[in-house]
């Protein structure tokens, strides 16, 4: 593993951490010929990231499981929150509706903020592990279906869905599903678990 100490060379050396190591790992995957080998690369790959218990920030977030889920369930519901209690969510839907380019365009930039704030903002560092259908992120997809989910499932309960206009409703949704999707994936990678 190299060590860097910049252009000073009166600087002390830094110290590697574990992301240095799994990105040694990777390299040294991409060497091996023998699936043995690989194996033996991917389980010590695993257990450095079981051991990066470096706090809050600056640890290594990969796969998407039960505790993942329920953060993702929390952010999304204290964003969700005040978008269920407030009429501006109804007139949002209503203006989607009757504009379907911006209703298409609103999912779409639900999905780009997800997909920024998981994986392209590095406010953590979050690795793709076993991809659904060999290239959709996990964490991605968790984030978005229980942000999907936990807005039609409340706004349902609470009445604040206009289920006789089906495209108002999906408007509706729409506007609420975006913020609860943010929350969800902030709530999921900031405790860094």
């Amino acid at each position: 593993m190299s060590i860097d100490a910049g252009s000073d060379p009166d600087a002390p050396p830094t110290q590697p951490n574990v992301a240095d190591l799994v990105e040694e790992l990777d390299e040294l995957e991409a060497t091996v010929d023998s699936p043995e080998e690989r194996e033996r690369v991917e389980s010590v790959r695993e257990t450095a990231l079981s051991v990066s218990q470096q706090g809050s920030f600056g640890r290594i977030i990969s796969g998407f499981d039960r505790a993942d889920a329920s953060e993702a369930l929390l952010g999304s519901v204290l964003f969700g929150i005040p978008m269920f209690v407030e009429g501006g969510t109804s007139e949002v839907g209503a203006f989607l509706a009757a504009y379907p380019p911006f209703l298409i365009g609103t999912v779409g930039f639900t999905f780009a903020l997800v997909f920024g704030i998981l994986y392209v903002a590095e406010i953590q560092d979050v690795r793709v592990v076993d991809p659904l259908f060999g290239f959709i992120p996990q964490r991605f997809a968790g984030v978005l279906v229980i942000a999907s989910t936990t807005a039609l499932l409340l706004m349902t309960m609470w009445g604040r869905l206009t289920w006789s206009e089906p495209l108002v409703a999906i408007g509706e949704l729409a506007a609420a599903i975006l913020p609860m999707s943010v929350g969800g994936a902030l709530g999921d990678i900031l405790p860094g678990s």
